[in-house]
């Protein structure tokens, strides 16, 4: 039995923890997950904690990875486990010292080739390439084709997360090229049939494409 691409979900930019709390519970008792973002754009540094403290138990129970966005401090100091960091936001050197060797970083590397590498060498748990598809949460800075994929898995053994746009329909080129795991957000937390329908979905997509999951509980 081989591994096959895994889910990686995205949170909602602005949630209420104790509203989402329960749907988040849904959508990771809907099938397999590797990995929660927790992406809360603007909110302030209390904010972040307290959706920390809320969600972090419904991950823990469920073996399914939570890390932050663009706050390696803050990561750190809520005991969450990793972060994910875009160029902009500090450098690796200082998110791996915070979180140290044992928790996740990741680095976003658009639709650079030499910005993947670099992350790699770094030491970086995994890249994440994207935008593939136009979304409606973030102006991509890069668009890049499905090829990148598929020169990462022969070039390196790191994992790499394709982001942007990914839905049920469109994710079996992403997958068939050699994503890891494919990151979403509106095509869970938007379904008509609620998160859990959502999740089951991609994962029978997922299933189709590559073979079931084995879920190691951590995204790399």
């Amino acid at each position: 039995m081989t591994e096959r691409c895994r889910l990686y979900l995205i949170t909602p930019a602005e949630i209420e923890p104790d509203k989402f709390r329960d749907l988040l519970a849904q959508a990771l008792d809907g099938g397999d997950v590797a990995c929660v973002q927790l992406r809360l754009k603007g909110a302030d540094d209390d904010d972040v904690r307290r959706a920390a403290d809320i969600l972090s138990p419904v991950t823990g129970e469920r073996d399914v990875a939570l890390i932050l966005n663009d706050r390696p401090d803050l990561a750190a100091a809520t005991g969450l486990d990793g972060v994910h960091i875009g160029q902009r936001d500090g450098s690796f050197e200082e998110a791996r010292r915070l979180l140290g060797d044992d928790r996740i970083v990741g680095v976003t590397c658009h639709d650079s080739r030499h910005l993947a590498m670099v992350a790699a060498e770094q030491g970086a748990d995994y890249v994440a390439f994207g935008a593939f598809h136009p979304t409606p949460t973030k102006d991509a800075i890069g668009h890049p084709e499905p090829e990148i994929l598929e020169w990462w898995s022969e070039t390196t053994t790191v994992p790499c997360v394709a982001i942007g746009g990914i839905t049920v329909g469109n994710c079996a080129a992403l997958v068939t090229a050699g994503a890891d795991f494919i990151a979403v957000l509106s095509d869970v937390w938007t379904h008509a049939g609620g998160p859990a329908a959502a999740v089951k979905a991609f994962n029978d997509e997922l299933d189709r494409i590559g073979g079931p999951a084995i879920a190691s509980g951590m995204i790399c």
